[in-house]
């Protein structure tokens, strides 16, 4: 398999890093001839994960995406969901004919609301029996000094799941498989929302019992729009058998792609959307914020995306709305968590 990643921030460079650590060879989009001289010659990127080495025989570097598409059979789709389609500006729907894509962004499609390979069904006629995901709690800044991570491969083939996985899979990388396509998109965009709120808990200084409080509320509420979707998966302690080639428990919601990457993202200090929402929680204007923080955090657009989607689902979700109207409505955070101390349970 001839694998590509299109992106060269930092979680396309830890997954250029676990690929290439599997010992497979990449071709790798990057933005600038200065980033790829600096990866030829330095064996790092310069601006994210320096930390990271490469080993420079197993990289071929791409300014160009029409000819790293033309290269790949199977693309890694590493870039925010606000820059995707200036990303992909200059391909066509041939270009991408039975091509594998393996989408890594966890967001929605900004300003329409729909999620990534429903624009790529629209854009590039993608059908989704050739779009892949790879969730679950994935900081990129673990991966690059070697933590255990577990990643979770989506697509609607379990077999061919398994195929685009086994390129990951290393000794510091566990990789597992199910057929969510949909739902573990809409828990990482959903996770995010949330590690933003708690980010803005933390600003306005409540303490841990009261995060504890807050993110259970926030699985349930999780939870109750992915049931509103569709998703079957929602049972914790119930498993509907096992996976036929790892032989693992069938995953549920308890499982890493779901629960696990919502606590992660809400607690940890290498959380981009917690950290956006503790500035926002400390007074910070959203422009300031994101001013501040020079990275993108997907819970800011994901909020507004998520609260006028809602509207067609009918979930009961009064706090991300609480979030959204933070970020979107001017609502003060300090109000705005009056409303949702009033609903936590």
């Amino acid at each position: 398999m001839q694998l590509g990643i299109i992106g060269s921030g930092s979680w396309a460079t830890a997954l250029a890093k676990i690929v290439t650590d599997n010992g497979n060879p990449i071709h790798w989009l990057v933005r600038s001839e200065s980033i790829r001289q600096h990866l030829i010659h330095r064996k790092h990127n310069p601006n994210y994960l320096s930390a990271a080495s490469f080993d420079i025989t197993k990289l071929h570097l791409h300014l160009s995406i029409t000819e790293m598409v033309k290269a790949c059979d199977c693309l890694v789709l590493a870039v925010p969901s606000a820059y995707i389609e200036e990303t992909l500006t200059g391909l066509t729907a041939a270009d991408l004919e039975g091509k594998v894509l393996v989408s890594a962004v966890k967001g929605m499609m900004p300003d329409r609301n729909i999620l990534i390979n429903e624009w790529l069904l629209e854009r590039f006629q993608l059908p989704l029996s050739y779009y892949y995901t790879v969730m679950g709690p994935c900081h990129a800044e673990e991966v690059a000094r070697e933590r255990l991570s577990y990643l979770t491969f989506s697509g609607l083939s379990e077999e061919k799941a398994h195929e685009v996985a086994s390129n990951f899979k290393t000794w510091y990388i566990n990789t597992l498989v199910n057929t969510d396509v949909i739902g573990v998109q809409y828990a990482a965009i959903l996770k995010n929302i949330y590690a933003l709120g708690a980010g803005i808990a933390h600003g306005l200084e409540y303490g841990d019992n009261f995060q504890s409080v807050f993110i259970a509320n926030c699985a349930d509420e999780m939870a109750g729009f992915l049931k509103k979707v569709g998703v079957q998966r929602m049972e914790v302690g119930s498993h509907q058998g096992e996976d036929p080639i790892t032989h693992k428990k069938d995953a549920n919601y308890a499982a890493s792609v779901y629960l696990g990457d919502l606590l992660v993202t809400c607690y940890s200090l290498y959380s981009r959307n917690r950290t956006f929402g503790n500035m926002i929680g400390k007074g910070y204007s959203v422009i300031s914020a994101q001013l501040e923080m020079n990275m993108v955090a997907e819970g800011y657009n994901a909020s507004r995306s998520i609260f006028l989607l809602n509207q067609q689902v009918g979930a009961d979700m009064p706090i991300a709305s609480a979030i959204y109207r933070i970020l979107w409505q001017q609502l003060a955070p300090s109000a705005g968590f009056k409303l949702i101390e009033e609903v936590l349970i």
